[in-house]
C-alpha cells in the first residue's frame, strides 16, 4: 500500500470517501502479497493493484459498493474450472481481500498511518477482518501513540502490544484473538500491516554507474545516499533528486552511519585506497547486501588485502564481488539492472535463473523471517 498512500492521503485530506481493497491473505502462487492494495476514489479514479489485473474489474465494483453503502466485507478470489467467465486468478492461487470505505470521520487511524509514513516514522495499521468485533475497524500504532479502536479496550491492548513488536521490521500478517484480546482464542481476525521506514541504499563512488544504481535503488523504494571523497564528482545534479549526496572519505562516512539488516551497500569506487578501508568497515556491520565492483582479478587482490587487514573467512564470504547477476550488462543502466536483480534475488531467495527453465510456484513462499513489504519495507506493497 505504501506506493499509493500519497494519493490516498490527498483524498483523505480533501474528505473525499474512497473504497480500499487490501490483500489480507494469500495461498499458493498468488500474484501479490499481503498488504497489496487497490483503491477507487472520486470520479472512479483507480490506484494500485491487488492481482496484477486478474480480478481488478471485480474489485473495482466491490470498492464502489463499499463507498456507496459504507460497509466492509471480505472476498476471496481463486481459480475455478467450473466457471471460466468468473473473476479469478489464472495463476491458480487464491487471495482474500478486505474491502472497506475510508473517510476521516469513520477512520481516524488511516490519517495517522498516512502522516507517519510520509514522515518516515514506523507505524502499524491493525484492521479487523472478521468475528464479533466490527469488520473494518482500524487502529494505528506508533511509538508511544495509538489512534482509533478495534471495539474493546482488551483487544486494543493486545493488538497494540503485538504491533509494537513488528514496528522495527515492518512485519505484516494476520493475527487472531478473543473478543477482549484473549491470545488463545481465534474469534477475531486482525490484519496487522506495518510500515517501517524505507531501507537504506549506500552507494560509494560518484561515477556514472553509481548514478544508474542510485536511480534504480530509488525506484525500488530505498532511501539512497551517494558518498565520494571527490567533490568534483559528488555533485547533486548528477544523481536522482531524492538522493542524498555526501562528500567524505567512504570509510569515515560509513563509520558514523547506522546500518541494519535491510541496508544495501554498493561499493563502486574501484580504487583500493577507498575500497579496502570501506569494505573492512562494511563487512563487520549489519547489512542485507554488500557488493563491490571490479574484475575477478581486482576482487582477488582486494580479498587478499582484506584478509591481511584481519577479516575472517565468514566476513569475507559476505562480499558479493563482482557485484550483480550475469546478464551480459555493458552500459551503466544495464549494470544497475544487474545489481538490482542480485539484491532482489538475495532478499527473496531467488536463483536468478530464467523462470521458463524452472518448475514449481512462480511466487514461492518468502524465506522465513523475510519482510514481504514491499515493501512494505521495502518493497512496496
Amino acid at each position: 500500500m505504501r506506493d499509493i498512500l500519497p494519493v490516498l492521503g490527498r483524498w483523505y485530506t480533501a474528505r473525499q470517501p474512497f473504497g480500499l481493497a487490501t490483500v489480507v491473505g494469500v495461498s499458493r502462487s498468488a500474484p501479490r502479497g499481503p498488504g497489496a492494495a487497490m483503491a477507487v476514489g472520486p470520479g472512479d479514479e483507480v490506484v494500485g493493484s491487488v492481482s496484477g489485473g486478474c480480478v481488478e474489474g471485480a474489485v473495482f465494483e466491490l470498492a464502489r459498493e463499499a463507498v456507496a453503502d459504507g460497509g466492509a466485507r471480505t472476498e476471496t478470489f481463486g481459480y475455478s474450472d467450473e466457471d471460466a467467465f468468473a473473476a479469478g486468478l489464472t495463476c491458480g492461487g487464491e487471495i482474500t481481500l478486505l474491502v472497506r470505505r475510508v473517510t476521516p470521520a469513520a477512520d481516524p487511524a488511516f490519517g495517522a498511518v498516512a502522516d507517519s509514513v510520509a514522515a518516515g516514522e514506523p507505524v502499524t495499521m491493525a484492521t479487523v477482518t472478521g468475528g464479533p468485533a466490527p469488520i473494518g475497524a482500524t487502529l494505528a500504532v506508533r511509538p508511544g501513540r495509538v489512534t482509533g479502536t478495534l471495539g474493546t479496550a482488551g483487544l486494543d491492548a493486545a493488538v497494540t502490544a503485538d504491533a509494537h513488536g513488528g514496528l522495527a521490521l515492518g512485519a505484516t500478517g494476520m493475527r487472531h484473538y478473543g473478543p477482549r484480546g484473549q491470545r488463545r482464542e481465534d474469534a477475531v481476525g486482525v490484519f496487522l500491516q506495518s510500515f517501517a521506514p524505507p531501507p537504506r541504499m549506500l552507494v560509494f563512488g560518484a561515477i556514472d554507474y553509481a548514478a544508474a544504481v542510485a536511480r534504480i535503488g530509488a525506484f525500488l523504494g530505498y532511501r539512497v545516499t551517494v558518498c565520494d571523497a571527490r567533490p568534483v564528482f559528488a555533485t547533486p545534479r548528477r544523481f536522482p533528486p531524492d538522493a542524498e549526496v555526501v562528500v567524505e572519505w567512504p570509510h569515515r562516512y560509513l563509520r558514523e552511519t547506522g546500518t541494519d539488516e535491510r541496508t544495501v551497500i554498493c561499493v563502486l569506487t574501484h580504487d583500493p585506497k577507498f575500497d579496502v578501508p570501506l569494505l573492512r568497515e562494511a563487512l563487520r556491520r549489519p547489512a542485507a547486501y554488500i557488493g563491490a565492483m571490479g574484475s575477478r582479478r581486482t576482487h582477488a587482490e582486494r580479498a587478499r588485502q582484506l584478509a591481511e587487514a584481519g577479516l575472517t573467512g565468514p566476513e569475507l564470504a559476505r562480499l558479493r564481488s563482482p557485484l550483480g547477476l550475469d546478464l551480459g550488462a555493458r552500459t551503466p543502466e544495464e549494470v544497475a539492472v544487474s545489481v538490482a536483480a542480485e539484491i532482489v534475488a538475495l532478499r527473496w531467495g531467488g536463483t536468478g535463473a530464467p523462470l521458463s527453465g524452472t518448475e514449481g510456484a512462480v511466487h514461492p513462499r518468502p524465506p522465513k523471517g523475510s519482510d514481504e513489504k514491499g515493501c512494505e519495507s521495502g518493497a512496496p506493497g
